[in-house]
Formats: structure tokens, sequence, C-alpha cells
């Protein structure tokens, strides 16, 4: 039987995971997470598709992460760093040791790319 190494990137089929931040973590509003956990490799890599709706908390990262924004605007601000504001088409990569604040400000939907 022929096992394709290919995947596309689509949530069909996939079981949805909802979440929330860490309440301690929680700034601002009720922000509220939908994430779509497309592939998941040996090495602790992880691809997917993740939706947040509005509100601000903090972050603080130990793996590495690609991102691209599918839709809404966010605001990720690094400590003792200036807020960058990402929305539809922006792609970026977060890497391990960054702390600081993910703000969603329109509910904001990326593709992702995970490794821990």
């Amino acid at each position: 039987m022929y096992a394709s190494h290919f995947a596309a990137l689509s949530i069909a089929g996939i079981d949805v995971e909802e979440g929330a931040p860490a309440p301690d973590r929680v700034i601002s509003g009720t922000p509220t997470f939908r994430t779509w956990n497309v592939e998941e490799a040996e090495g602790g890599i992880y691809a997917g598709i993740w939706e947040s709706t509005p509100g601000k908390w903090r972050i603080s990262y130990d793996e590495w992460e690609f991102c691209h924004i599918l839709s809404g605007v966010s605001i990720i601000t690094e400590d003792g760093g200036e807020a960058r504001s990402v929305r539809a088409g922006d792609s970026f990569v977060i890497r391990p040791g960054f702390r600081g604040t993910w703000e969603v400000v329109e509910t904001t939907r990326k593709e992702y790319v995970i490794r821990a």
C-alpha cells in the first residue's frame, strides 16, 4: 500500500480542541482558543491551525514556532521590546525564550509549525 509523504494543512475531518490561556496569565478579556492539530511527528513537531477570540494574556515560549496569520489582527509584545501588529498575510518565527504578551484585537486565525 502506498503511503504519501504529503499532508495538506486542512482542518476537514480534524477534531477541534477548545481551550483558553491559564487564568493567571489573562490580562484582559476572556480569550478562547480553537486548535486543529493536523500533524504530529516524532521529535515534538506539530502543525495545524489555531484561532483565538479577543483578549490579552502573557506568553512564554520554550519551543520554536513558525506562524502565518490567516485572518484577524493581533499585537505581540516581547518583554522589553516593541509591540508588533500582525495581520492576514504576515509570517514570523517566535524563538525559544520569548516572554511577553499576545493581544488578539480581532479574532485571529493562524497556521503554525512548532518544534518543541
